[in-house]
């Protein structure tokens, strides 16, 4: 365990007399419970951890670790695979109180707190019937989602949750507190779009919000034996599905429901996954090709969205690791290899194997932000969840080998929020070499001496 320094001590106690908040300190009542975060592998021990509830709160710590020369961590979710919500000795800043949701729904328009997760904003939204993209799991944070684009269920038919971000109201790292928008700090809300957190504290975010008065899931299984079959089908389909459409093919192990035979529960399966902008009835009918291929479980239904967020959210406490590629172009030998590597998943486990099809409003505005990787037509997400940690050699080495099998068809750039602490040259990639060197001017210009670099690090120019 980190030993707690002078210095996290005294920020502690200073901290305590003019913060709205809470300061938890090792030891603390509550400290254990708030450095949890989703990645079970990750076991860090923060000098301090600040509980904000408002901007103010933000800049107190911020001038307080600077003074004390504390590193410095941000925490939303606590969902980034890497666990670098989190900094060994040094002040975690965490937002989780500033999880306000505040919807104009004559506007079509929410502003959500820094610390509001995926839930919090579709539970708001939904009663007006109203949407916007927002992650694959309830419990993840907006905060880190969003500024690192935020790709979701709905992105091939409202874009990313970037595209549909109004503005950014934050706090840098010398405390200024700012609002970002197409008219105000037009540089930094473009580096917002992707840039993760590398330019200040996002304190809120204001999105353009979309109708939404139905949602519809067609989720199929077979033996694993059938994926290929299934995998080539899913392409094709991807190819000239409607912008509605949304999901992807996976292998997963096959979960304890009605809806699953039980000599499939608990072995590994081949899963094609159809979410639908509207009514059961369109969704049935636009999932066809699969149910042409006799999916031995089925459940298909028109659900509330949000409730669909909460179905598929990951259990908390597992160990992860996650990588991804994004493709040109996916052949048969792709589909192939992609299938084969399937069986040394860890089973059981969590993990899971997945192709997602892009396309629609995803590839629109490909070249207005720093995000290259979105005008690939697919991608693929080896998603590693386990519980012994004597299998996180081979978990770890079933997603390298994944993504190594695919590269003959990538493109080199990836979705960081995706991958973990994969190098240097991977972010770089991430954003394109011409983007990079414009994001670095703007980190040197926001975060001179590069505060927050517990990210998928933009160092400064």
């Amino acid at each position: 365990m980190t030993t707690l320094g002078p210095d996290a001590a005294k920020l502690g106690s200073s901290l305590r007399g003019t913060f709205g908040g809470d300061v938890l300190l090792p030891g603390s009542p509550g400290y254990d419970e708030a450095r949890v975060v989703f990645n079970g592998a990750i076991d860090r021990h923060p000098g301090a951890i600040a509980q904000c509830t408002s901007p103010d709160d933000v800049a107190l710590a911020l001038e307080a670790a600077r003074d004390a020369e504390l590193e410095v961590s941000v925490r939303c979710g606590g969902h980034g695979v890497s666990g670098k919500a989190l900094t060994d000795g040094g002040l975690t800043i965490d937002l989780r109180r500033m999880n306000d949701v505040t919807v104009n729904a004559d506007a079509r328009t929410v502003r959500v707190g820094g610390g509001a997760t995926i839930g919090d904003m579709d539970n708001a939204t939904a009663p007006y019937g109203l949407a916007t993209t927002g992650g694959r799991a309830s419990t993840t944070g907006i905060g880190g989602f969003t500024l690192g684009g935020g790709s979701g269920w709905l992105e091939r038919r409202f874009g990313l949750a970037c595209d549909n971000l109004l503005a950014v109201d934050m706090v840098t790292a010398d405390g200024t507190a700012l609002r970002a928008s197409a008219d105000s700090h037009p540089d930094l809300f473009w580096a917002l779009h992707g840039g993760g957190g590398n330019f200040g504290v996002a304190t809120s975010f204001t999105f353009r919000l979309h109708e939404l008065p139905a949602f519809s899931v067609a989720l199929l299984m077979w033996p694993a034996a059938y994926g290929p079959d299934v995998l080539r089908t899913y392409r094709d389909f991807c190819d000239t599905a409607p912008d509605a459409v949304g999901g992807g093919f996976l292998y997963l192990v096959g979960p304890p429901e009605e809806f699953v035979p039980e000599h499939l529960v608990g072995r590994l399966v081949a899963a094609a996954l159809v979410t639908y902008t509207g009514p059961e009835a369109e969704c049935r009918d636009v999932a066809g090709p699969f149910l042409g291929l006799a999916p031995e479980g089925a459940m298909i239904a028109e659900v509330p969205y949000p409730a669909f967020q909460c179905m598929l959210d990951d259990p908390p406490g597992m160990r992860n690791y996650w990588s991804a590629e994004y493709l040109t172009s996916f052949p048969d030998e792709a589909v192939d290899i992609f299938c084969a590597r399937s069986p040394e998943m860890i089973i059981p486990s969590a993990s899971l194997h997945v192709f997602f099809p892009q396309g629609g409003a995803l590839a629109q505005d490909n070249g207005r932000f720093p995000l290259p990787w979105r005008e690939a037509p697919y991608a693929v997400h080896p998603f590693g969840m386990w519980e012994d940690p004597a299998d996180d050699t081979r978990g770890v080495q079933w997603a390298h080998d994944v993504c190594a099998d695919m590269r003959p068809w990538a493109t080199g750039s990836v979705y960081l929020n995706f991958i973990g602490d994969e190098g240097h040259t991977r972010v770089v990639d991430g954003f394109g070499p011409d983007n990079y060197r414009r994001l670095a001017e703007i980190k040197a210009e926001y975060d001179p001496g590069n505060v927050f670099h517990l990210n998928q690090n933009i160092r400064p120019a």
